[in-house]
């Protein structure tokens, strides 16, 4: 054995004995991205992706929650791993994952999910807005694909991987065949920041969702994602990430900031024009209300009642040319498709700018994301009134992301977007997954 590997592997025994939080891997230190492969489920309209864990590993298909903290899976239905291993209170890993609850197992023996002296969490099913309370915190094996930016890779198992166990009934209203979600959000152990972490490469993901049901879109961590033969990343409109101080989405007697992402959102605009708003509402006040969120948990883009008014009269007055038919659950505001054009990037219908730090500075919203068809002869604005009482007072849904790449740093806190790709002629359906690095 050389010098230089004796002092590698004594460098790592060390930092064993000081944290169980040393994790190994597969992969060569030269590992800086990965990417997880998202399709879109045609009857939930939930964005899927698939995962390798435990030991042997075990195909897992999981639903992407971009603001969720954790990944947890149900581990009462057919959880079987030889190395399985729950966290135990007082661990440095219950430390990185902010966690003051422990207990002891209430059932007459431990297993799998439910053991001594553990740590718990609060995993959530956003699509169903359920919150599970006691959800151990554990780690197993984890396998994901790597990539060098342009094609795909080997994959990579990673050995200590942090996950929360649920019970089954937390996957009510998941897409068929789902066990959990993929927690995407900006806490310590959401699978961004565990990645970043165990490979020591900035804390940045992309998120490109396809439109289609019939083919990927792509969630890329680390740097340099490259759709083929082009760089969008270049040209991606920046806007500062807003924390919410209030834990919405895990148990607000923990005390800490929400791990969803909002951005600061300051008036709307339709066809150029703004519209007015009451602007208390488009800040975060001290419950934590109000303000923008982006959600992977709403399929369609959701406006408090006052912003839905005010947005859907201007964009029917700007469109007062097209056919107006019977409203479509849940939309309001339908037109018949024969009488509204279409354009490289959708039915030709008003814009639709959420304006953020300056007049300069928005992300516009083309008919491609605005409007939805329903049949074969009705499109409706794809935007649904979310009632006067809500958590976010703007929640810019999976419809409204789709084919725009997103771009979070979260080292900076800082999004950067692309608005619709088609503008650069291609979409989120055409990263190569076939061709290997």
């Amino acid at each position: 054995m050389s010098f230089t590997s004796y002092c590698l592997i004594l460098f790592c025994s060390l930092l064993l004995s000081i944290s169980s939080y040393c994790i190994g891997q597969t992969s060569s230190p030269q590992t800086k991205a990965f990417i997880l492969p998202v399709t879109k489920d045609s009857s939930t309209l939930q964005y899927i992706t698939q995962i390798g864990q435990r030991t042997p590993l075990v195909p897992i298909k999981l639903t992407i929650h971009l603001g969720g903290q954790t990944l947890w899976v149900d581990c009462e239905n057919g959880y079987v791993s030889s190395t399985y291993q729950p966290l135990l209170c007082g661990s440095t890993q219950c430390t990185i994952a902010k966690v003051d609850t422990c207990a002891n197992c209430s059932t007459s023996a431990p297993k799998i999910g439910c053991n001594d002296n553990a740590c718990y969490n609060t995993p959530e099913n956003p699509f169903i807005k359920t919150l599970y309370s006691g959800g151990q915190l554990n780690e197993d094996v984890l396998s994901i694909q790597s990539t060098d930016g342009s094609n795909p890779g080997k994959f990579v198992k990673i050995p200590n991987f942090i996950f929360t166990c649920a019970p089954t009934f937390l996957t009510e209203g998941l897409a068929s065949e789902v066990k959990g979600t993929v927690g995407l959000g900006r806490n310590r152990i959401a699978l961004p920041s565990q990645l970043a972490e165990i490979f020591s490469f900035p804390r940045k993901f992309a998120v490109c969702l396809s439109s289609s049901t019939q083919s990927s879109g792509v969630i890329f961590f680390g740097d340099g994602m490259m759709l083929p033969n082009i760089d969008v990343s270049k040209d991606l409109i920046i806007t500062p990430l807003i924390t919410n101080p209030f834990g919405t989405g895990s148990v607000p007697s923990l005390n800490e900031p929400s791990s969803e992402y909002y951005i600061g959102v300051k008036s709307i605009r339709v066809n150029g024009k703004p519209v007015t708003i009451n602007k208390k509402l488009l800040g975060v006040d001290k419950s934590g209300n109000g303000g923008t969120k982006i959600s992977t948990g709403s399929p369609y883009s959701m406006l408090e009642s006052s912003i839905y008014n005010v947005v859907t009269k201007a964009f029917i007055d700007e469109l007062s040319n097209a056919t107006r038919v019977a409203a479509v659950a849940p939309f309001e505001t339908c037109f018949s498709s024969k009488s509204v054009g279409s354009t490289r990037v959708g039915p030709a219908v008003p814009t639709i700018d959420l304006v953020l730090q300056t007049t300069r500075v928005y992300w516009r919203i083309f008919g491609a994301n605005s409007m939805v068809k329903v049949s074969q002869d009705v499109i409706c604005l794809g935007f649904v009134n979310g009632g006067i009482k809500r958590t976010a007072s703007i929640v810019i849904g999976g419809y409204q992301l789709e084919d725009n790449l997103l771009h979070f740093d979260l080292a900076r806190s800082t999004l950067g977007f692309s608005s619709s790709l088609l503008f650069h002629q291609t979409t989120c359906a055409n990263f190569n997954f076939t061709t290997k690095a």
